[in-house]
């Protein structure tokens, strides 16, 4: 599972012209699940992006999160960030799991946000053409990989 993070003054979604979702100061984030992902990864990130200290404190530095903030997050669905760029000039989107799969693992990762922070949660629209606005605050961005970070994951999916 991979997800791209942005820190935000504000974000927005729409689709078809109609707004769906817009945030204030916080964190948009782009979720990509890819085939044999699982509830540990959404876990993992979870607690990754919660806990993750990218706003500044008073002195400027990188020491507080989005709970400490009370920001607000915004999670857009992404496949394309399990697109492997590397052979041909179309991007091959084979890692990227089933839509089926991927709904609910994004459901998943979105029920775990909301139960840590409430209706500070939003969301786009699976699956749909979406227009996301995006005013980045720093700019602060990072690419997170459940499977790459090292990850120790305990016998009831906790990291």
């Amino acid at each position: 599972m991979r997800i791209l993070l942005q820190r935000v003054e504000r974000a927005g979604v729409s689709v078809d012209g109609e707004t769906v979702s817009a945030i204030g100061p916080g964190l948009c984030v782009f979720l990509g699940v890819g085939k044999g992902d699982s509830e540990d990864d959404c876990a993992f990130l979870a607690d990754k992006l919660l806990n993750l200290r990218i706003f500044p404190d008073g002195a400027g530095r990188f020491d507080r999160s989005v709970l400490d903030t009370g920001g607000e997050i915004l999670v857009v669905s992404q496949f394309t960030l399990y697109g492997d760029c590397r052979k041909g000039r179309r991007p091959s989107l084979t890692d990227a799991a089933a839509p089926e799969e991927a709904n609910r693992l994004y459901g998943d990762f979105v029920e775990r946000l909301a139960r840590a922070v409430g209706p500070r949660v939003s969301t786009g629209t699976f699956q749909a053409h979406m227009k996301v606005s995006v005013v980045n605050d720093g700019p602060v961005t990072f690419l997170i990989d459940s499977a790459t970070t090292g990850r120790k994951v305990t016998g009831d999916g906790r990291p």
